[in-house]
């Protein structure tokens, strides 16, 4: 069987069926649509969940292009998938209406005015390519005129804002038949609008600008709109009764976004990684959306393109929604005591429960505690395990789905506290580090460690971390990890270029018990006696060291200290 290519980065799905790229075939997603009849439908996913390959492929499948020019032949597009062999009544459908297609993911300007200039060149991207509804006299001359004023951008504020109603009325007019809306990442400017601090004007110009498409319009046969998260009614969607919502939690569609276990084993199949299952499943596996599991579909065919250019490759995260983890960032910033906890018990493998509110606002995200919790399951950084029912409220069990995830919570947990630190005074801590004060460098440390989220897959790492994070403000001073010395290696040193003053050795353990911190300190000091991790220090100058045994059990610590000088 011939080689294929993974389609990294290609969610276009002419281009993927007719350049050769491997595809999972996921086309019954029109027969489903098809026998649903939502006329407004909505649909909510996390980021790089194949929304737009989706979005593209119900483009090609249904639209006529008889008045465009170099319209290609769809039914070879088609072929040989599952919707041509689902029956007739979903073939014929097949290129038999027009289609409106919007893509709003670019919708990432810093201000008002420059974001809505780019929403209205992607409406006059589709006036341009549906440009031959101007030809003959279907339109009246001042709807010819209204067209040309949107296409040429001199169009008015009104015009604009019901331009998708319009544009459906003049092809509905030139075909004879109704439009099919198509609205990709809907909620991309509405995202952007309010980390840059122009929201209300925003939900205005779309509220606007979705009404008068998607609420009684006789020229809409039916829409799709995709997006992360369903924006409330109050916001968006006001008085849009036509619109049915299908989130995560929706049993109808699940596994039409994301790739199911028996489509992750053919494509393993298909390029001879068969032993890779178990890595992918710790990996990218872990998402419930309705009763279907299934994998980060990015993260997959990324793994997967790597792996088969080196077997020997590791699995890394791949999956990154840089404004998501922003907020994963303000959460940890915004934590009290008992968020804190319920993160660390997140990471530690465990669950959380929480009511769950499907229609929010980004304006109320952080509004509450709660609301932040159901954004980040919403996105995709938590997983449903199970759900029950109390009085009117819907509450979830909340996991972290898998390690790609628990990745990004560590990263960023470890780079929100080194930016918290480099804010501190820590002045104390050094001196006391410096003078040999195990008692104070104890109390200080375990201060810190109080405040910090602690992440315990690797006990020692996160200490390790914990400690070379706090001893990053020594801009004067010689840090270093993890170095051989001796009959092994260090865990941390730290010097002045200057060696008249004292240099000093960290040994870190982590005690099983909070009594055990006692031994786990005087062991971290006698090993690095037996390992002489010190014996290289009067070789550079030093005439003494200050050697410390640091012991971890949560978030407690102890220290011991013991000074040697050389001669």
């Amino acid at each position: 069987m011939a080689f294929k290519p993974l389609p990294i980065g290609v969610d276009d799905f002419g281009k993927l069926i007719e350049e050769g790229y491997y595809y999972v075939d996921k086309t019954l997603f029109i027969k489903e649509l098809l026998d649903m009849r939502g006329e407004v439908n909505l649909f909510t996913r996390p980021r790089r969940f194949g929304k737009t390959l989706t979005m593209s492929m119900l483009h090609y499948f249904f639209e006529d292009t008889s008045d465009q020019p170099g319209n290609r032949e769809r039914g070879k597009l088609f072929s040989g998938l599952k919707i041509l062999e689902a029956g007739q009544v979903y073939r014929e459908w097949m290129g038999s209406r027009p289609v409106i297609s919007l893509s709003l993911k670019s919708g990432k300007q810093p201000d008002f005015k420059t974001a809505r200039e780019s929403l209205i060149g992607e409406i006059r991207k589709e006036y341009n390519r549906h440009d031959g509804v101007k030809s003959g006299d279907r339109l009246l001359e001042n709807e010819k005129q209204r067209y040309r004023a949107i296409q040429e951008g001199t169009a008015d504020e009104a015009q604009y804002r019901t331009s998708l109603e319009f544009l459906s009325s003049c092809l509905n007019k030139w075909y004879g038949k109704k439009a099919i809306i198509l609205i990709d990442e809907y909620d991309v400017p509405l995202e952007n609008a309010w980390m840059r601090g122009f929201y209300g004007e925003m939900v205005d110009f779309l509220r606007s600008l979705f009404e008068s498409a998607l609420k009684s319009n006789g020229s809409l046969e039916f829409a799709v709109l995709t997006g992360c998260l369903r924006i409330s009614r109050e916001s968006i969607f006001t008085r849009l009764n036509n619109l049915k919502v299908i989130s995560i939690l929706s049993d109808a569609y699940g596994e039409h976004f994301g790739f199911l276990e028996e489509e992750l084993e053919t494509m393993l199949a298909f390029y001879g990684l068969e032993q890779w299952g178990g890595r992918l499943r710790e990996w990218y596996d872990g998402y419930l959306f309705g009763n279907a599991r299934v994998y980060n579909p990015w993260s997959v065919i990324n793994c997967v393109d790597a792996a088969a250019v080196n077997p020997e490759a590791f699995p890394a995260p791949y999956w990154n929604n840089t404004s998501s983890n922003a907020i994963v960032k303000d959460l940890i910033e915004r934590a009290d005591a008992g968020v804190k906890r319920e993160i660390e018990e997140l990471l530690e493998g465990k669950t959380i429960e929480k009511p769950v509110h499907e229609d929010i606002t980004y304006e109320d995200i952080y509004a509450s505690e709660d609301n932040l919790w159901n954004f980040l399951f919403f996105t995709g950084y938590l997983k449903k395990v199970s759900m029950r029912m109390s009085d009117d409220s819907r509450y979830i069990k909340m996991a972290i789905p898998n390690r790609e995830v628990r990745y990004i919570y560590t990263h960023t947990i470890r780079s929100w506290f080194q930016d918290a630190i480099k804010t501190r005074d820590l002045s104390e801590l050094y001196q006391s580090l410096f003078t040999g004060d195990a008692e104070r460098t104890e109390r200080e440390l375990g201060r810190l460690l109080m405040e910090s989220i602690s992440y315990m897959d690797s006990r020692e790492a996160f200490y390790h971390g914990f400690v070379l994070g706090v001893l990053g403000n020594l801009k004067e001073y010689l840090v270093t990890s993890n170095r051989e010395a001796g009959a092994g290696r260090y865990d941390i040193a730290v010097r002045h270029p200057d060696v008249s003053r004292t240099p000093v050795i960290l040994e870190l353990k982590v005690s099983d018990t909070y009594r055990g911190m006692e031994d786990a300190c005087r062991e971290a000091l006698k090993q690095i006696s037996d390992r002489h991790y010190n014996d290289w220090l009067p070789e550079e100058g030093y005439s003494e060291v200050l050697d410390y045994g640091i012991a971890f059990f949560k978030k407690q610590c102890r220290v011991k200290v013991r000074r040697v000088k050389f001669g």
